[in-house]
């Protein structure tokens, strides 16, 4: 949104309406509208809060929906194409980019076979990850509707070190800080990062940026393991760039993941980073990096303790990182296959530069 500026107009609905955290990342200079009195995404699906929806979705040019909390107004979206005469509701784009706890093993298929049926009509299927992209065509039936778009960032921005302090966190000499990005979700399975570094020398720190249900228990687990005075948890903190270089290593610890922006910033900003082999993460870290993404519990305190152990890796595996966030990741890429989805819904028109750029 905040790329396209003044070249459109945003009308946002939320199954969550209470739950509009990222309303804050948007440039105050946007045109953007939270109607109260538009049909709910959420509730009990009916014909009528669908034709609701469907209504409520001639007002605009293009339709974007986002993950399962957005699937009602797919749905009716797809059961009202062409069924009135003398209207049509516009192109729909569907977003996919990941999944919760409940599914992040196996797909729940009840809902698959909902996603199946309310994709039928939409223009194209956005997803960040190969993993997702195989999801959308064979257990969706997107077929060749699926847009593999890889997650880009200002790259150019993590070049420099960090601008801002982290609340709570006053480096001594000496210090290793591990440190992570994420909403504290069960998903993103903190607590086993916890345990993880708590085996690890005294001199190893933690520090988790973000909020989310999950905050207390992980404050339980570092209290239980004996670590929670080298836990900093500073809450939810902006523009990562200004802040992201106090780490020395990134680790994550999720059940499932996509193609994680926090990698992207890690790398961009010349940390090495320690993952579980989840998603796209494997393929998304250069080279050099690739031994410290574990397929097992074993090898995933291995990675974090050889590279605690080893600044030297550090630093070489983070300037290969930064290499490759670089060549893979720059935010221009991602916004140049985005606008030529979005164009093939709006007759060839680019929303993100403003001008006509045909349809490929």
């Amino acid at each position: 949104m905040n790329l396209m500026g003044d070249r459109a107009r945003h009308t946002i609905l939320s199954a969550m309406p209470d739950a509009l955290g990222a309303r804050g990342a948007i440039d105050p200079a946007i045109a953007v509208d939270f109607p109260k009195d538009a049909p709910p995404l959420h509730g009990k699906p009916s014909l009528a809060r669908y034709r609701a929806l469907a209504s409520y979705m001639l007002n605009f040019e293009l339709v974007l929906s986002y993950n399962w909390g957005a699937m009602d107004g797919v749905m009716a979206h797809r059961l009202y194409w062409n069924r009135w005469w003398d209207r049509m509701p516009p192109s729909l784009i569907h977003h996919e980019d990941g999944f919760n706890e409940d599914e992040s093993i196996r797909r729940n298929w009840k809902r698959n076979l909902f996603r199946r049926a309310a994709l039928k009509h939409a223009l194209g299927v956005a997803v960040p990850s190969t993993v997702l992209q195989r999801i959308a065509t064979d257990e969706w039936g997107a077929g060749a509707r699926v847009r593999l778009i890889r997650n880009g960032i200002d790259v150019a921005a993590y070049r420099h070190g960090p601008a801002v302090p982290i609340p709570g966190l006053q480096r001594r000499e000496g210090d290793i800080v591990i440190g992570t990005a994420a909403g504290l979700r069960k998903v993103k399975d903190l607590p086993r990062l916890i345990r993880a570094v708590a085996v690890l020398p005294p001199n190893v720190r933690l520090v988790i940026v973000g909020e989310g249900p999950e905050r207390a228990a992980i404050m339980a687990e570092a209290a239980s393991c004996g670590m929670a005075g080298r836990l900093i948890m500073p809450g939810f903190m902006a523009e990562p760039a200004r802040w992201i270089g106090h780490f020395d290593l990134l680790a994550l610890s999720s059940r499932s993941e996509q193609a994680p922006i926090a990698v992207i910033e890690a790398m961009a900003a010349g940390l090495a980073v320690v993952s579980p082999d989840v998603g796209d993460v494997t393929a998304m870290v250069s080279d050099a990096n690739r031994p410290f993404i574990a397929a097992d519990e074993t090898a995933y305190r291995a990675a974090l303790a050889d590279l605690v152990a080893n600044a030297a890796a550090r630093a070489e595996i983070g300037a290969a990182n930064r290499r490759a966030a670089a060549e893979r990741f720059d935010e221009t890429t991602m916004v140049d296959a985005y606008e030529k989805l979005y164009a093939r819904a709006l007759h060839g028109y680019g929303p993100f530069s403003g001008r006509w750029i045909g349809i490929d």
